[in-house]
């Protein structure tokens, strides 16, 4: 009885594990891939690193530095955003230069006020002054002639009339009237002739100087507002209200290094792709000017032609990542720049990662 229970025991384990072994040998049907893997569509061909960017004539993408230093206050557009010429696009706070603007302002308005002064003599007022002294010294002077005939005549009628001392005074004030009414009417015509010419001059010299000192506050003062250099769109801000910012920059908290307060490209319908060819692949490549590519883009079953632009004729080190010049690996990498047409059916951006195919020689 026990032997046959062992055996049915048995039984059932050998036919628990041929169970076990025909269910654990069925593999599930792999399931397709989301989107086909960039595939080399050249017989020869050079894969590289791709990272999309404006469409820039000039090279990349165009970063705004302010050129003052300070706080910023307000923030006038956003992210992606088309802008034209010289819209403001960051403030930054400026009660300081403000002040410093108005009150050059008032030093050139008071030396101008200076100068219309110098140029307005002589005034009215200052000329009758000067006309009446005139005439009051020539009334002094026939006053002391007149007691200085009757003084003569009576001595000449009568010595002991008139003192010898008494006649002398009587001439000497006749000469102190007559300087006087000389220095009366010197005055008179330097009135009339106005503010001297030298003194214009120094005044025209010291208005000029405050006026291009206030002019310089004042362009200074409009540089506290950040303004869009081209039209264009805006692809990043990399600033906040509140936060400080200088001629270098603002602070980028991911790479600890300084970064364009905003970053802005082109309004076309274009965009670039700087492909990044290893340094040992780039005699594989052939003439350069006759270059073909393909560009993958990653997620996606989309792949676009290129069309060739130029080539950044300087072997550098390979920046990874956020493209930022303190992310280097030790890899020299040549930069080849090709432009497509932005696809209408699909979202691409500046800053976006993709796998380039270069046909080689």
């Amino acid at each position: 009885m026990r032997a046959r229970i062992v055996f049915v025991l048995s039984a059932l384990g050998i036919a628990a594990g041929l169970l076990s072994a025909i269910v654990f040998a069925i593999r599930p049907k792999p399931a397709p891939p989301v989107f086909n893997p960039a595939a080399n569509p050249y017989e020869r061909g050079i894969y590289a690193n791709g990272i999309v960017e404006s469409d820039q004539a000039s090279g990349e993408n165009i970063n705004v530095f302010p050129e003052v230093s300070g706080t910023v206050t307000a923030i006038a557009v956003h992210e992606g955003q088309q802008v034209a010429r010289g819209r403001p696009l960051v403030h930054i706070e400026a009660s300081v230069q403000r002040a410093t603007a108005a009150q050059q302002k008032a030093q050139a308005a008071a030396a101008r006020a200076a100068l219309d002064e110098l140029r307005a003599q002589p005034r009215p007022e200052a000329l009758q002054i000067a006309e009446s002294q005139v005439t009051a010294s020539e009334a002094a002077l026939k006053t002391s002639s007149d007691q200085l005939a009757k003084q003569r005549a009576s001595y000449a009628a009568d010595p002991r009339s008139v003192s010898k001392l008494a006649l002398d005074d009587a001439m000497n004030a006749v000469r102190v009237a007559r300087a006087n009414l000389g220095v009366a009417q010197r005055q008179l015509d330097l009135t009339r002739a106005g503010a001297w010419v030298y003194d214009i001059r120094n005044q025209e010299a010291q208005y000029r100087a405050l006026a291009k000192s206030a002019a310089a506050a004042r362009a200074l003062l409009r540089k506290y507002t950040v303004r869009a250099p081209v039209d264009g769109t805006i692809l990043s801000i990399n600033a906040a209200i509140g936060s400080y910012v200088s001629s270098q920059g603002t602070l980028d908290t991911y790479t600890q290094g300084a970064a364009p307060v905003v970053v802005m490209g082109p309004q076309e319908e274009h965009l670039a792709v700087r492909a990044f060819i290893d340094e040992i692949l780039i005699a594989k490549l052939g003439r350069i000017d006759r270059l073909e590519a393909t560009m993958y883009v990653r997620g996606t079953d989309v792949h676009l032609p290129l069309e060739f632009v130029r080539v950044q004729p300087y072997v550098s080190p390979k920046i990874e990542l956020s493209n930022a010049r303190t992310e280097r690996v030790d890899l020299r990498v040549l930069p080849v720049i090709f432009r497509f047409v932005r696809p209408p059916e699909l979202d691409l951006y500046p800053g976006q990662l993709v796998d380039v195919y270069v046909r080689a020689r």
